[in-house]
């Protein structure tokens, strides 16, 4: 099986600075993406004890609610990487002390819950933009009770076709950094540990009105992390060439001259099987695989 450590060409510096830059806010995109993907929760009859939201609000506060209200009776972790988003979140989900829905609702815990203690793990639009999904992967893996499951989104490889390919006409480096294809997400979930990934994917379609309006939507959703991206600052004859290129070779007439561009959107999720040991002249078995193996033992029993 091959190995994965960052998506292609992923400059993982460039991965964990826009991290702490991003915005403590949920981006449109990612709010109408998270509705989708917590529509598809109704195909899975398990109802989760307890659940992880993680970094809910800039990958879609609106979307985290509405799966808080899905399983309104479980118990919460909420995880948020950067220091600025938790502090932000806080005040949002944060109630009156007052409020009699503040103790009527379920436990809430900031931070990674334990391991092996949540039986879903909730990520919307997290995966593209990390400087190591495969590791991001392994985490989701351990923080999961055995026959829990995870259920992801981000961008595919067919994102911003319209896009590079001005960059490409013109001669410049890329655009964006290439994004992972879904049946790479679904080998990677196997190699994290993970069971029976089932992987979807749709295309957004969406319009602007100026290149200018397109620009500042793509400020929000990341940057490019192209390692042999415009390596300086570009001057404003630059971009008033690129606002240009897009004008041109975005509009469309069917859309009343406006700015045609496509994002893939890939929808994932996966069990965590019961652990399997391999037993050899010395075998090492952890705590925790132990403890689940006896209790999916009880169960069965």
């Amino acid at each position: 099986m091959a190995e994965f450590s960052t998506p292609p060409t992923i400059d993982p510096i460039a991965a964990t600075r826009w991290q702490r830059q991003a915005p403590a806010h949920s981006p449109w995109l990612h709010d109408e993406v998270g509705r989708r993907m917590e529509e598809r929760l109704a195909w899975i009859m398990q109802k989760p004890a307890a659940w992880c939201s993680w970094e809910p609000l800039y990958g879609g506060l609106a979307a985290h609610q509405r799966v808080a209200e899905r399983y309104s009776q479980s118990a919460l972790s909420v995880v948020e990487t950067q220091p600025g988003h938790e502090a932000v979140l806080r005040e949002h989900l944060s109630n009156p002390w007052w409020s009699m829905s503040r103790w009527r609702q379920p436990k809430l815990h900031w931070g990674q819950p334990e391991a092996g203690s949540v039986n879903m793990l909730w990520a919307n639009m997290a995966l593209h933009n990390h400087p190591n999904p495969q590791q991001l992967l392994q985490t989701w893996h351990q923080l999961l009770a055995v026959d829990g499951f995870v259920m992801f989104s981000c961008l595919g490889p067919d994102t911003l076709a319209e896009v590079r390919a001005v960059y490409a006409q013109q001669g410049w480096p890329a655009a964006s950094h290439e994004f992972t294809d879904m049946h790479d997400w679904g080998d990677m979930l196997v190699q994290a540990g993970f069971a029976e990934p089932v992987m979807d994917m749709e295309r957004i379609t969406l319009s602007y009105s100026s290149a200018q309006k397109l620009r500042a939507e793509l400020r929000e959703l990341g940057r490019n992390l192209h390692p042999r991206r415009f390596g300086a600052l570009r001057g404003r004859s630059w971009l008033g060439q690129l606002d240009l290129s897009l004008a041109r070779q975005l509009a469309r007439a069917d859309e009343e001259g406006r700015l045609v561009v496509t994002f893939e959107i890939i929808y994932g999720h996966a069990f965590k099987p019961t652990p399997r040991i391999k037993l050899q002249g010395e075998s090492v078995i952890s705590v925790q695989d132990m403890q689940q193996m006896l209790r999916q033992g009880r169960m069965q029993g």
